[in-house]
């Protein structure tokens, strides 16, 4: 009887911690989609869930001592999966209001919108860190075993917080989507509970907790209505293992919005291409090279952050002979992109893959290399460093050009000149463009010195041919204008050191602070 309890122990912690762990998993994607996924904000919710534990280990030991009973043991797990089943329609309205500040910048609103929420997760996840010492606590009849009873609880309870880990990400969150995700850990935890407690306390207790299935049943059917943020012009939102996606439609345009919102990933329209924004900028790069330059010379393009793919759109109509391998992580991006963006051109190559990986390993050289792959406002770190840009470098002609996406502050350009000098390290010239009304900047490093003036050249006698695209004259235009210095050499990133988030961070916390649009 004794050997039967304890593996009925050893199954239940197993449960207890893979719902715990895939609780965490998942409360980084519900915030993450409202919040963003900087390091800030994962800190955030690891910090908070592990105070919770602690919490949760000190109660249990006490609990445990005081009432060392499987019924008890089994009610507390039951009430946590209870708690667990309300957290995504208590979260919904709230994170739809966190969604609105953050589109309006209220500050207030949206560090309580976060806090509210993460108080959500105290008590199942207290709860929760009460099972393994109650669970030892009932598994200990003989203090001589207390080292290897122990053990093996938290090593099985681990197992379960490893499976915890990779099932919301790539399984479930796809499939189902993030709130469903919780109803699935409450159903889990709810199983185990109810079971455990029939095995170990008779049948006839579970009778008292029959209606239980009922709340998980009840948020699924009526707690689950409508879009996850009640965005205007929303048409399409889904899940993936990598973001949470939107496309919305203003007018006759198409948008692509990721996670939290804060930036457009991708634009279309049925006719027109040109979009104001940093896509087309991208058409601009090989001009820097000394003149003449002309559009046959571009035979191979590749965009690292594809995303629905404008800046491929745009480049097959000013660069009609050019292949272009697109990078992209995410596949379910693709998917949208090709049923609500137009992205089917034919000379286009999508690649599903980390961006670094996938250039590292191209075996092709291209005259043009696109770097932005954001998640706004943060650039991955990864691709900011020494080490990558040599990869860039490697794969471009000799004629080749990079163009960095950047963001910077209204006053703040310290990613900018980090980023400049990071370049420099590699790249014998890099020029600097302003993109006018937003917090862009585009950076263009070429494999061969150049100079800007190339630039005012190239469009002159482009200009003079009736051939070239309206869309690139244009476009250069734009460039001409907002030509900016390029930074003094400073310090760089590498792959050891790049501080790329603690200086977004910065940014981003002293705009908000101390721009009265910001308050």
């Amino acid at each position: 009887m004794i050997s039967t309890m304890r593996r009925l122990l050893y199954v239940t912690v197993f449960f207890a911690g893979l719902t715990t762990l895939a609780l965490e998993m998942s409360a980084s994607r519900l915030l993450g989609n409202y919040f963003g996924t900087s390091n800030l904000v994962w800190a955030s919710i690891i910090g908070l869930i592990l105070i919770y534990l602690t919490a949760g280990y000190f109660l249990g030991g006490v609990w445990a001592d005081r009432s060392p009973k499987f019924i008890t043991f089994y009610q507390i797990l039951i009430w946590s999966a209870l708690a667990i089943a309300v957290i995504p329609m208590i979260a919904r309205p709230v994170l739809r209001l966190a969604a609105d500040a953050f589109d309006a910048l209220q500050l207030g609103v949206l560090f309580g919108s976060f806090a509210g929420v993460m108080v959500l997760f105290s008590i199942p996840i207290t709860l929760l860190g009460t099972a393994s010492p109650f669970a030892i606590r009932l598994a200990l009849h003989d203090s001589r075993q207390a080292g290897s009873i122990s053990g093996r609880i938290y090593a099985i309870s681990t197992l379960g917080s490893f499976l915890g880990t990779f099932l919301p990400p790539l399984w479930w969150i796809p499939t189902l989507g993030t709130y469903r995700t919780f109803l699935v850990c409450s159903v889990i935890l709810l199983v185990t509970g109810l079971v455990g407690l029939g095995i170990s306390s008779g049948w006839r207790r579970v009778l008292a907790y029959a209606w239980t299935p009922i709340v998980p049943l009840l948020v699924f059917l009526l707690g689950l209505q409508g879009s996850d943020k009640a965005t205007r012009g929303l048409i399409y939102e889904t899940e993936s293992a990598y973001n949470y996606i939107q496309v919305l439609q203003e007018g006759e345009y198409r948008l692509l919005r990721l996670n939290e919102g804060q930036g457009i990933h991708s634009v279309y329209h049925p006719t027109q291409r040109f979009f104001g924004g940093p896509w087309e900028q991208v058409l601009v790069a090989p001009f820097f090279n000394p003149p003449p330059v002309t559009t046959d010379v571009v035979t191979r393009i590749a965009i690292v952050g594809l995303a629905a793919g404008t800046t491929a759109l745009q480049a097959a109509e000013v660069y009609p002979n050019a292949q272009i391998d697109g990078f992209e992580i995410d596949p379910r991006i693709v998917e949208v992109a090709r049923q609500y963006f137009g992205m089917n051109e034919p000379n286009l190559s999508v690649i599903v893959q980390d961006g670094r990986w996938g250039l590292a390993t191209s075996p092709h050289r291209y005259q043009i290399i696109s770097l932005d792959a954001y998640r706004p406002p943060y650039i991955p770190w990864h691709m900011t460093t020494v080490e990558f840009f040599q990869i860039v470098y490697d794969h471009l002609t000799p004629d080749g050009v990079a163009v960095v996406n950047v963001g910077r502050g209204p006053q703040d350009r310290r990613l900018l000149e980090r980023l400049s000098s990071t370049l420099h390290r590699v790249f014998p010239s890099v020029h600097v463009v302003d993109l006018p009304g937003t917090f862009n900047s585009l950076l263009y490093a070429s494999r061969q010195p150049t100079n800007a003036a190339n630039l005012r050249v190239n469009y002159d006698l482009l200009r003079q041919n009736p051939q070239t695209p309206p869309l690139l004259l244009r476009t250069m235009e734009i460039a001409l204008a907002n030509l900016q210095p390029t930074p003094p050499d400073g310090p760089f990133f590498t792959d050891d050191l790049a501080p790329v988030e603690q200086i977004t961070n910065t940014m981003v916390l002293d705009y908000l602070l101390f721009n009265p649009g910001g308050q």
